[in-house]
């Protein structure tokens, strides 16, 4: 689990910092970017929880 924990680290990390420092001109690719990279997020946080639910399971 703790490698899971790290690499969610990192993603949560390059969120922050991309919103920071590389933001685009632009609002509405602004926007989107941090809609898909949230929603990576999301989805890395429910394949977490399916991984820990089946290790529960054994």
């Amino acid at each position: 689990m703790k490698p899971h924990l790290i690499i969610f680290g990192i993603l949560i990390a390059g969120f922050i910092v991309f919103n920071l420092f590389f933001q685009s001109d632009s609002d509405r690719t602004n926007t989107a970017i941090n809609i898909i990279y949230a929603s990576v997020l999301f989805g890395y946080i429910s394949f977490m929880a399916y991984s820990l639910l089946r290790k529960m399971r054994k």
